[in-house]
């Protein structure tokens, strides 16, 4: 007894019972002696009292004891103390007994109903309450009370039975405790943990009156699923008198982390502090997530380390902020401490860490954390499984990833979805398409992240008729209309080069984000539809959704790809505007964009305008001065690289070799190209072919042809045609056929190598050779893409083909074309004709290089038409 009773609770106790032998003695000496009604009254009330005793801990074997009395006087039938002695079996979590007591009860009442029923609710047998219940409506005429009403409502609640609880509540209308503040409570608490949030409005606004509960569930509720008219609830709840306690601050708290209202949060944290509040380890556990969430992640870890005592779901909430916010070592290292402090991390917090882990691609320590889990006997717990496929398969360990999901005994969609995640990362589609059925056999319904994962696989892999498949199954279950989905689809179709396809989807949706409009723009961009990707963002200025870092990087790349500098000066200032003008990624795109339209000074201008550079940001400034021919301020650019302690890489030797390449700078791009190994980088096709033309543009055709043979790689058809180009400048016909039957053997379907032979065979009148090129490129199937120019004359772009009628005012503009050539012939303009393919001659000949040149002429002439207008 002394180790569960202070002295005065263990002298108590002995009184108590020695009291209840002294009595039971003395009945058994005068049972045959019939006791007065008054005394029985006596006894009765003195067992009464003796149940009603306030003790700190309460014992079974008291109650037993004060039972067999009853027993032996003969009130074991009483409804009064048997109800009494029903609530103290009950509230000392002796279960068994209190059913024992009920059942030998010959009159219940409401009251012994009440208390079974309460019994069985707040300990989870929902079942047995529901069947208490069902038994007081068969056997009693009485009404049940609003206490029966109000614990059965919670049992429904705990079953997730939203039809037995609606049942109950036609009940409780019908008896007039639909009104009652518990009964109200707990039809609140029901709707809302099962979804149905108007339904618990309904029954709200009807309560006459509202506890501190009331509010706290409603609002809890609303945390859920409306998190913003939860803050509104809590606004009226303090214009009543009723004070928010702990439970409704907490309540709110969570609603401002899922809005990430920052603000609010804030008020709510300085109101705990102005009115004195007890923040105990909950409330500020909350807090900590509240903060986490709004991505103040240092105010929760202040908040963490001033706590005077932590749990474990201080660490949880405080290692999953730290996941959250993608500070995945600093997760790695609380968890470290946590485990120093001899705390053993739930499964919440080894998923946590398993997220982070991946992120990392941290396989070993997430292989520690795996075998944590089967230590602490984790491995069980559904979150922690998914952790585990997911971890391995971030971590490119796609066998562990199979083998954490084959040993899972009941698969359930979150782990299909993460496995079918892991093949498709991968692009792994045969075994992600296995997985996809293996559920469907399972009868396992597919959501909308299984088709998002799906699509991810078939866009990488650009599988149209699949990407079609998913498509008529996203349709089928109903996520067709859904963002997610939708920006999918789009993106999918894009890729696989069904622009219009992706457009229609995106025309069909009745609701868009950024995310989807970015899908279409990029779509749009990567097709070459570039007009269209600005005539929607036309749009876009009109759907009231804000453009954000991607949206201007593909805008920017369609201008970029127009050489429209207009356009792309327009995108500037709307960057300028939204302070988007710092981000990496569009400063870059800035870069590109100035210098494909001609503008390497407002290139330059943009490079030096940025505090922080990185090597993205360097190779572009390098490639804008290699593209105009400045090798010199390219190199100088690289060395100021190299000073500012910028690692260079592949890309970056691709802009310096080139540069070298165009202005002829043998012995300096020949240095760079030997020193490339002293920053780990090996040599690709690309820098050979830099090589192979710089030393072509040297006439060492020779050297080049030696440094192709002695490729650690296999040479590719871009190097070949390098080589070809320059055979070309050189006239070397030998080398020149030689170099293109290497190239033709690699890529037979490429056009560039056949022209480049022929333009070699014209340069010597080699006609029948070059003939034969042309017959060859027949026969192979072989086309010459047509030469394209566009000018934008009063914000339309203006495309021209070679040989293309096509305009609205070609006539106009190829009769003044004719006219401006007919003077220049009179001038002694003559055509070049080494290019062609074929041998003409007189007046076809000028016909060919007529059509040909008309594109010198168009540019200037719509400008000449524009100034007309």
């Amino acid at each position: 007894m002394r180790n569960y009773y202070s002295a005065p609770h263990f002298k108590l106790y002995r009184n108590i019972t020695m009291k209840i032998f002294f009595n039971f003695s003395t009945s058994i000496s005068s049972q045959n002696q019939s006791l007065s009604i008054r005394k029985l009254r006596y006894k009765k009330g003195e067992l009464a009292n003796l149940l009603q005793l306030r003790l700190s801990i309460r014992s079974v074997l008291l109650y037993k004891q004060i039972h067999a009395q009853m027993v032996v006087w003969g009130l074991h039938s009483d409804t009064f103390i048997a109800n009494i002695l029903l609530n103290s079996y009950s509230k000392s979590d002796s279960l068994l007994d209190a059913r024992l007591l009920f059942d030998k009860i010959p009159s219940r009442n409401l009251i012994s109903y009440s208390t079974i029923i309460s019994m069985y609710s707040q300990h989870c047998f929902c079942e047995e309450a529901l069947i208490i219940f069902l038994e007081l409506r068969r056997t009693s005429l009485d009404s049940p009370n609003e206490f029966i009403l109000a614990s059965i409502i919670r049992a429904c609640s705990q079953l997730g039975s939203v039809n037995y609880g609606a049942q109950v509540h036609n009940l409780a209308m019908k008896t007039g405790f639909d009104h009652d503040v518990y009964v109200g409570t707990s039809l609140i608490d029901l709707y809302s943990r099962n979804g149905s949030i108007e339904e618990a409005r309904v029954v709200f606004e009807g309560l006459p009156e509202k506890s501190a509960v009331t509010w706290t569930t409603i609002i809890a509720g609303y945390a859920k699923f409306r998190s913003e008219i939860s803050l509104q609830l809590f606004s009226q709840m303090r214009e009543t008198d009723v004070f928010p306690d702990k439970y409704v601050l907490s309540s709110v708290l969570a609603a401002c982390s899922t809005l990430e209202f920052l603000k609010g949060g804030k008020q709510i944290h300085a109101y705990l502090v102005r009115k004195g509040i007890e923040v105990d380890i909950s409330v500020l556990n909350v807090l900590i997530d509240f903060y986490t969430k709004c991505h103040r992640v240092q105010i929760g870890r202040k908040l963490f380390d001033h706590m005077v005592v932590k749990n474990v779901i201080s660490w949880t909430t405080m290692i999953a902020g730290y996941m959250q916010n993608c500070y995945d070592e600093d997760a790695m290292k609380l968890l470290s401490e946590m485990s120093k402090l001899g705390l053993r991390p739930d499964g919440y917090a080894c998923t946590s860490i398993l997220t982070s882990c991946g992120s990392l691609t941290a396989l070993e320590q997430g292989r520690q954390v795996h075998c944590y889990t089967i230590k602490a006997n984790l491995e069980s717990d559904e979150f922690v499984k998914n952790g585990l496929i997911d971890m391995y398969s971030k971590c490119d360990s796609l066998a562990d990833a199979r083998r954490a999901f084959d040993v899972m005994e009941d698969h359930n969609m979150i782990s299909y979805n993460a496995m079918i995640e892991g093949y498709s990362r991968h692009e792994k589609l045969y075994d992600a398409l296995c997985i996809f059925y293996e559920m469907r056999l399972n009868l396992f319904q597919p959501n909308l992240l299984t088709f998002v994962s799906l699509l991810g696989v078939s866009s990488a892999l650009h599988a149209l008729e699949l990407s079609k498949q998913i498509h008529g199954l996203i349709f089928k279950f109903g996520f067709y209309l859904e963002i997610f989905g939708g920006s999918s689809l789009v993106d999918v179709y894009s890729k696989c080069s069904c622009v219009e396809s992706a457009r229609l989807v995106f025309e069909e949706m009745s609701e868009k984000d950024i995310v989807v409009w970015n899908a279409m723009f990029f779509g749009y961009t990567q097709q070459l539809g570039n007009e269209e990707a600005l005539k929607l963002y036309s749009n876009l200025q009109f759907s009231g959704q804000k453009p954000n870092g991607f949206t201007f990087v593909a805008v920017i790349t369609a201008a970029s790809n127009l050489a429209s500098l207009s356009h792309g000066q327009q995108f500037h200032t709307h960057i300028i505007k939204t302070g988007l003008e710092f981000d990496p990624f569009i400063t870059n795109a800035l870069i590109d964009m100035y210098s494909k339209c001609g503008s390497i000074g407002e290139a330059r201008k943009t490079f030096k305008s940025k505090f922080w550079r990185d090597v993205v940001c360097w190779n572009c400034m390098i490639s804008t001065y290699a593209q105009h021919g400045e090798a010199k301020e390219a190199l100088t650019i690289f060395e100021e690289m190299i000073e500012e302690g910028i690692k260079p890489n592949y890309v970056t030797f691709v802009g310096i070799l080139s540069a070298c390449s165009h202005a002829g700078f043998l012995e300096d791009g020949l240095c760079h190209f030997d020193t490339m190994a002293q920053y780990g980088i090996e040599p690709g096709e690309e820098h050979y072919a830099c090589i192979v033309s710089l030393l072509g543009r040297a006439r060492k055709l020779f050297e080049a042809k030696q440094l192709i043979e002695k490729m650690p790689i296999k040479p590719a058809a871009i190097v070949w045609r390098s080589f070809l180009s320059a055979c070309r400048i050189t006239g070397n016909v030998e080398l020149g056929k030689y170099a293109a039957e290497k190239a033709i053997s690699i890529e037979p379907n490429d056009s560039g190598s056949y022209i480049l032979l022929s333009n070699i065979f014209a340069s010597k009148g080699m006609w029948n050779d070059v003939k034969k090129v042309r017959e060859r490129m027949e026969d192979n199937g072989v086309m010459k893409e047509p030469g394209r120019s566009w000018i934008e004359v009063n914000n339309e772009v203006h495309v021209f083909l070679a040989k293309d009628d096509s305009h609205c005012e070609a006539d106009f503009i190829y009769a003044v074309l004719d006219n401006l050539i007919q003077q220049l012939k009179g001038v002694g303009y003559g055509p070049d004709t080494s290019g062609l393919l074929l041998n003409v001659c007189g007046e076809n000949s000028g016909n060919s290089m007529h059509n040909h040149s008309r594109h010198s002429f168009i540019r200037e002439m719509v400008v000449r038409k524009r100034g007309d207008h």
